[in-house]
């Protein structure tokens, strides 16, 4: 594969995965403070998939759409008042995650166990981020900030995080035998 193919196929990709994070940022649970949304669960698919430079990239491009006024974000919201409002802070922690998810896969295996792990600690620190950022937009203590924007959120982040690896790596091995996904080194995942 030439350079130029191998990086047209990256970038449709990466965009690829952008939508999908947008697509299931819509399925969403209303809470008083903050919704239970797909957001982390694409989160996790892409850097569990891609890895950490393009499922990182993926959100950075996922962001810029939401950022610039594209209702790609929960509830179909778009624009800089969504990144700099109240729970802008998860918006902001997907950056963090997806390349900690992806970086810790690649320096140990993209195995299914691995993954789980990758995609619980990533889940731990979109909370983390997210709800400090909670508390400092919102005005809240920090007790209000934990029952608000991380408590609610650890059972179904942990669901989540072991669907992501499930299907993530049972994804990229798919893709793998395919032969329609290459790293950088053009190597097939």
């Amino acid at each position: 594969m030439t350079e130029s193919n191998f990086k047209l196929r990256m970038m449709i990709i990466t965009a690829l995965f952008a939508a999908i994070i947008g697509i299931l940022a819509q399925v969403t649970i209303p809470l008083p403070l903050v919704p239970i949304t797909g957001q982390t669960l694409a989160i996790g698919l892409a850097a569990t998939i891609l890895g950490a430079k393009y499922g990182t990239l993926s959100v950075v491009v996922y962001l810029g759409l939401g950022a610039v006024g594209i209702p790609v974000f929960a509830q179909m919201s778009g624009g800089l008042g969504s990144l700099f409002g109240p729970t802008g802070g998860y918006l902001v922690g997907f950056i963090p995650t997806a390349f900690s998810i992806g970086y810790y896969l690649e320096k140990t295996s993209f195995t299914f166990i691995n993954a789980i792990i990758a995609n619980v600690i990533g889940m731990f620190m979109v909370l983390t981020v997210g709800t400090a950022w909670l508390k400092i937009f919102a005005n809240l203590s920090w007790t209000g900030a934990l029952m608000g924007g991380f408590v609610p959120f650890i059972l179904v982040g942990l669901i989540k995080a072991v669907l992501a690896a499930w299907i993530g790596i049972s994804v990229r091995h798919r893709l793998k035998s395919a032969g329609l996904l290459y790293l950088e080194d053009k190597k097939a995942l």
